[in-house]
Order: structure tokens, then sequence, then C-alpha cells
């Protein structure tokens, strides 16, 4: 199978990525700028970095309360600073704004800023950015919060809470006016430090009314959004959630093939200018997931472990997948193969314990960022080479890492 590249395929609105996609012509009267920051966290310390990526300068210093995992919104004006083992959520201003004009975008820049605004609950962990929203899921409360982001550039929290029936490791995601929720089993007994196994996803309309049935997906775990699509890892296969009519969103099981190895995906990631899903699939194999094909499903089997995979949303068919030997290797999504792969990092053993530090990846403007906590640095790889071009020292062991960032016209 081959992901196809049909016109039909491709998202009209490639504005959704212009936080990271490269700017079209602009203009004559008008000058470019283009502006990069990554934002790092500390593996031990807590602490939120923010850095010109260009120029390797920090632009601010956070403190708050624990280890933190990073997530950048839809817009990237804001970046979620998540403690799960602290019950809080902290969101900074990234300073980078993008306003479409048709012809060309307009880039604004101006201070990082950690927001006044904190959002507490018990055990936060997965936050989905969306559109003009986040929604912030409370694993041990049984809720997730939509928050929208406008009133936190202006030091407000506007919220809508959606009930999740129980506490669970889950996770929520809108679909036009409706939000779809993971769904716990209600029937086991659990102990208090545990919580119990998912087995399915319902759809919930504006009104927190349940829509249809619940589509079972078991041991529901990674979502992710492309095109007008959604998609959730089940130990099935992939579950599919397609915007419907007055009924709401379809929900369409992908299982996997028959041919497949025992495992399934549990992270996946969505590609924004051309419709797909890349997931893992275990811990040495990636899965490319083409819902509309009729076989959806290619298997890359990778030499050593996945120790982090990103897309490049600039470069659509390229994905970066580091392995536990330190090599990053260049994953073609249309041809379903590794072209290229390069030396990065020393050698980082997936065994341990699962948030032992390791590096992650961030991509900015043709090049990956990767956060090195053994030696405080962020190697900085061209993405065509990858060749290690410069280093970024970050003192501490610099963990979780985004990046924001694009060209625009300055007026």
């Amino acid at each position: 199978m081959r992901l196809s590249l049909t016109r039909s395929r491709l998202l009209t609105a490639v504005a959704a990525t212009l936080v990271f996609a490269a700017q079209g012509a602009l203009a004559e009267d008008h000058e470019t700028q283009e502006v990069w920051r990554i934002f790092v966290a500390d593996h031990t310390h807590p602490v939120v970095r923010a850095i010109d990526f260009s120029e390797g300068k920090e632009l601010g210093r956070y403190d708050v309360k624990g280890y933190a995992a990073l997530t950048a919104s839809a817009s990237g004006q804001t970046v979620f600073a998540t403690q799960s083992d602290h019950d809080v959520v902290h969101v900074i201003k990234t300073g980078i704004v993008f306003s479409d004009h048709g012809e060309h975008r307009d880039l604004g820049v101006s201070d990082v800023a950690l927001i006044p605004v904190t959002f507490e609950g018990k055990r936060p962990v997965h936050v989905v950015p969306h559109d003009d929203h986040a929604i912030l899921f409370y694993d041990r409360d049984g809720k997730a919060d939509i928050v929208d982001e406008a009133a936190l550039l202006e030091g407000k929290a506007e919220v809508r809470t959606v009930d999740a029936t129980k506490p669970h490791h889950g996770v929520a995601v809108t679909l036009g006016r409706y939000v779809l929720v993971s769904v716990p089993n209600t029937e086991v007994e659990t102990k208090p430090d545990e919580l119990p196994p998912r087995v399915g996803l319902r759809v919930i309309d504006e009104n927190g009314h349940q829509v249809g049935d619940i589509a079972k997906c078991t041991d529901l775990h990674g979502e992710a959004t492309s095109a007008r699509l959604v998609a959730f890892g089940c130990k099935e296969g992939i579950l599919i959630a397609r915007p419907g009519g007055i009924d709401g969103p379809k929900l369409e099981m992908l299982p996997y093939p028959a041919d497949f190895p025992k495992g399934h995906t549990g992270t996946l990631l969505g590609g924004k200018a051309m419709q797909f899903f890349l997931g893992n699939y275990g811990e040495d194999k990636v899965v490319l997931i083409d819902p509309d094909s009729k076989q959806p499903y290619r298997l890359v089997e990778l030499p050593t472990r996945r120790v982090d995979f990103r897309l490049d949303p600039a470069t659509p068919r390229n994905a970066y997948i580091l392995t536990e030997d330190g090599d990053l290797h260049v994953l073609d999504v249309v041809k379903g193969e590794i072209v290229r792969k390069g030396k990065v990092t020393e050698p980082y053993s997936k065994d341990g314990h699962w948030r032992d530090p390791r590096p992650r990846l961030a991509v900015a403007d043709g090049q990956i960022a990767i956060t090195d906590p053994r030696h405080s640095l962020v190697r900085v790889i061209d993405a065509e080479t990858l060749k290690e071009t410069r280093t970024i020292a970050v003192e501490g062991q610099p963990f979780s890492i985004v990046a924001i960032g694009g060209s625009g016209a300055s007026h």
C-alpha cells in the first residue's frame, strides 16, 4: 500500500499548519521576517525555558511545580506545561502570532510570558490542541476541560467541562460541535491506586448527551487529527471518527491485518498537508495508516526500538524517527520506507523506567532539534544531510521540547 496523493486527498486548508509551514509569495511592499522559538522542559527540575532558536539565547525561564510535558496549541500562540504528578497545568504565551491575509500572512512577534492562569485537577495527562482551543483530560477526576485560547491570552479562563463518567487514563477530542470521549470499564473493581481499563469511545453533543452507541476500542490509547478525521489507537485496530450529519460523527474500526505480528498502536501522529496517520506498532515498528485506502496499513520495521518520532509539517512526506542506538531515520511516508539515516546521539536504551531522561524531537525550519539530557544540550540537525550543524547549551537535563515559528510579512 502506498499513500495516495491525489488532489482530493490533499488538504486545501494548508493554513492549518501555519505555525510551522513555510510562507508563500508575499506582496512586494511587505518585508518578510522569520522567527523560531523552542520551549524546553527539564527532566528533573521544575522549570521550562523559552529559547530563541536561531541565536540559542534564553528568552525566559519559568518555574513550575514539577516535571512538565509540553504541548503546543494549534495556533502556536500558547504552550501547555502539564505536570501530572502535581495536578496542575501552566500555560506560556509564545509571543508568536500569525494572521492570514489571503495572498500573504502577517507575523507578529512579542515577548514570551507565563500566563497568570493555571488549571488544576487530579492527574492531568493528555492535552489535545484543536482549532482555537485545547482539551485537558484529568485521569483521576474523570473529566475533561475544553479551554478557550483567546480568553487565555487575555489572562482569563473560559472552560467547558465534559463528564468522562469515572476516573480513567483517558482522552477527549472535539469534532465539530461534538466531543469524542474515551469510555472506561465501569464493571470491574480496581484498587484505590489503580484506574480501570478503557473499553471504547462515545460521542457527546453540546448538551452533554451521548449520541449513538459506544464504539468498541479496547485499551484505547493515542489519538491524532488529520484533515477532518480523528484516529484512536485500539487493541483491535485504529478507530476512525469522521464528521457526520445530524446524527453526529461516524465511527469506523480499521482492524489490523491478519498477517501483522502481535502488537498494537498506542501513539499516533496526524498528517497536516496530507491525510494520513503515523503510529507506533509495538516498540520496534511504525505503521502508516491511510483510512480511505482499500489496504489502509503499511508496516515499517526499525533496526532497534523507537525513542521518539515526529512529522515534518513543512515537508509533508518526511517523518523523523529516533531509535535507541542514536540513529535518526527519515521515513518517506509516500514510499512507506526509510530513505536515509544518520547518527545524532549516543545510544539511549529503552530499558529502565519509562520516564528516564531520553532525547525528544521537534522540527523547526528544515532542522530537527533534539534534546540530549545526558550532555545538557539541544542538538540541531540538518533535515537533508542529518548532520549536526550546532548545539544549544541548556542547563540541567533538557527533555520535553516543542518548536514554534515560521515566516510572515512585517509591516
